[in-house]
């Protein structure tokens, strides 16, 4: 008997875990991205340094924008010191979010938007972050924005722990305004 209980308890684990991943497959794995197109700006947040600096660093060169704004979270980063500091034929400026989340990185893309009178950003973020971004910044910024990805190669464990990740940070998002 125990062991026909642990047996359907297992099963339903499972079960609930398979349609869970199914469910938030679009969410996290396929989230809507967005073709580059000219902006005002270009706005790197904050994360992993998984490609996302050079991205940004990229689509200026090729013209899409005059102005690429990284977000600056880290204590210390030899990579995020060197781009702020570097000579550029466009504008590059960071900053440091308050608080150190999406939450304070769209409250200064709100900010620099108003001061600037952007009408359009591209975002640039990795794929499991970008649904989450576009729900939080867009409580902050009514302007256009684009997401893009640098489309890290991300393992099955990281997959795991940023479905985890992502989902609690929607639950706190929820309960947040800008």
């Amino acid at each position: 008997m125990r062991r026909k209980r642990t047996t359907v308890l297992l099963l339903g684990f499972v079960v609930t875990l398979a349609i869970g991943v199914t469910a938030l497959w679009p969410v996290y794995v396929r989230p809507r991205t967005d073709p580059p197109a000219t902006a005002d700006a270009i706005l790197v947040l904050g994360g992993a340094h998984d490609g996302r600096e050079q991205l940004g660093l990229r689509l200026a060169r090729e013209g899409y924008a005059p102005w690429v704004v990284f977000s600056d979270p880290y204590t210390n980063s030899a990579m995020i010191n060197r781009i702020c500091h570097g000579g550029y034929s466009f504008r590059v400026s960071c900053f440091d979010p308050s608080p150190r989340t999406t939450r304070g990185e769209g409250r200064e893309l709100a900010r620099l938007a108003r001061a600037n009178d952007w009408q359009r950003v591209i975002v640039v973020t990795f794929t499991p972050h970008i649904s989450r971004a576009r729900y939080i910044l867009g409580k902050c910024w009514a302007g256009d924005m684009l997401f893009v990805d640098p489309r890290p190669h991300l393992s099955v464990v990281r997959w795991a722990y940023d479905y985890l990740y992502q989902s609690a940070g929607y639950l706190k998002a929820a309960l947040e305004d800008c």
